[in-house]
């Protein structure tokens, strides 16, 4: 059953492209609403794999990612993501293999080599103004769909918006239209 469908309209030139995610529903996994932004970034503690930080941002690699109820290929799978370039959030490892969440909340187990290290987001909310530079007065770049995904170029630390690309388009996006940063972090 598809979940969503997903529109990016760019205001200069105009251009429209639409992508499916296909999840099917376990019978015993209810509804959930996506999660409300992080008013604060999480606690990181080092993974036990990597040494790097956890919770972490990464995006799924390719265009067919199994989600297991494990950590490893006996485990059955339990989603099947379509979509490549998807943040999602690394929340624990094992071997090689990564518990991660996605924006819905949705968990599971997928092999490391399945995710790439590209920090990109998910527009969350309504649809949101691409902003020329980091201030709500200047002009528009492009109105971007709920649920189209780019990438993240830079965001400071203290600011609220990021410096975004997608598809062809850069510009500015506040923190609080996307999901695939944590408040107060820095990316570059």
């Amino acid at each position: 059953m598809p979940r969503m469908v997903l529109v990016l309209a760019l205001l200069l030139p105009v251009v429209a492209a639409a992508e499916t995610r296909t999840l099917p529903v376990p019978p015993a996994m209810p509804e959930r609403p996506p999660p409300a932004p992080m008013a604060e970034p999480p606690a990181q503690t080092p993974g036990s794999v990597t040494g790097r930080p956890l919770p972490r941002f990464a995006s799924l690699r390719a265009s067919e990612i199994n989600l297991r109820a494990g950590p490893g290929t006996r485990f059955p799978v339990e989603w099947t993501y379509t979509r490549a370039g998807l943040p999602v959030e690394i929340v624990r490892e094992f071997d090689t293999w990564r518990r991660i969440r996605d924006m819905d909340g949705v968990e599971g187990w997928v092999q490391q080599a399945r995710l790439a290290p590209r920090r990109t987001f998910l527009v969350r909310g309504g649809a949101q103004t691409l902003r020329r530079s980091p201030d709500d007065a200047a002009a528009a770049v492009a109105q971007l769909a709920p649920g189209v995904i780019g990438t993240i170029r830079r965001c400071e630390a203290a600011s609220a918006w990021c410096e975004v690309a997608v598809g062809g388009a850069r510009g500015f996006l506040r923190r609080e239209a996307m999901w695939g940063v944590y408040p107060g972090e820095e990316v570059r």
